[in-house]
């Protein structure tokens, strides 16, 4: 009997239903995301800033090395983190939506109860993929170039771009980068904004990510290249851009999700 009950009471987790995406819908979750940044500019500013201060610290630890030509490198990987830096953002364009009040400290304690749920899952795989960026991006140094290190970051763009052995190592790991890249984006881009929803197992998230990258393949690439795009060129003033450019793409990213996943009945 208490078989029979434990099975009448067991439900598998139901699938989120996933709808067709369009350019246009791109365009209008920018523009939401830049009408949500611009009715909370402190809450943007804030998360935008912890992820500038990071960078800083690491330019300045770097620096500090002799290291500072490994800042292009993990430059481009700093859009691997951003997803889950964007959590808080998520947060704001929800309770935006649903015309809940804005408060500070429930934002922050909404980011901390995701310990609790799957998110640290979701925190480790994408660890996992930026430490693998940075690990292969160091063995491809030195079997194209040896173990030697350069003095600044033109010279080493110089060698990068006009030695046979750095256009080698350069091309090599330009398809190795995309390749996580593209991996990682389709783990997160809807995963994250889901697992902040719903009561869902990061595993069904993972799943409904990578189905809805599938499903509309041009469309979330095409996305996926635009929050690359400028979110490499916001770092390139001393990181300084990523204050204005982190929140509009993180609402933006949260507005894309609510198109691409049907709200529940």
């Amino acid at each position: 009997m208490s078989e029979i009950n434990q099975a009448e009471e067991y439900r598998p987790t139901k699938m989120p239903i996933i709808r067709e995406v369009k350019a246009s819908d791109i365009i209008a979750s920018l523009k939401e995301g830049v009408a949500d940044f611009l009715a909370c500019p402190l809450y943007g500013l804030f998360f935008g800033g912890i992820y500038t201060i990071g960078g800083l610290l690491i330019l300045a630890m770097l620096t500090t090395l002799n290291m500072s030509w490994m800042i292009i490198p993990i430059a481009i990987a700093f859009p691997f983190i951003g997803p889950f830096v964007a959590v808080g953002l998520y947060e704001v364009s929800r309770r935006r939506a649903a015309g809940i009040p804005l408060k500070f400290s429930e934002i922050i304690s909404v980011i901390i109860a995701q310990k609790e749920r799957q998110f640290g899952m979701m925190a480790f795989a994408i660890m996992c993929i930026f430490w693998i960026w940075i690990f292969q991006v160091r063995l491809l140094l030195a079997v194209f170039l040896g173990f030697q290190s350069f003095p600044s970051v033109a010279a080493f763009i110089k060698v990068i771009a006009t030695t046979p052995e750095g256009i080698g190592f350069l091309a090599l790991g330009t398809a190795i980068g995309a390749v996580l890249a593209f991996v990682l984006f389709c783990t997160t881009v809807i995963a994250i904004p889901l697992l902040l929803d719903r009561e869902v197992d990061a595993i069904t998230a993972i799943i409904t990510s990578f189905q809805t990258v599938l499903k509309n393949p041009l469309v979330m690439i095409g996305w996926g290249i635009v929050v690359t795009v400028l979110t490499i060129l916001a770092l390139l003033p001393f990181f300084l851009g990523i204050l204005i450019v982190l929140p509009i793409l993180g609402h933006a990213t949260w507005h894309l999700y609510e198109r691409a996943i049907e709200k529940p009945a």
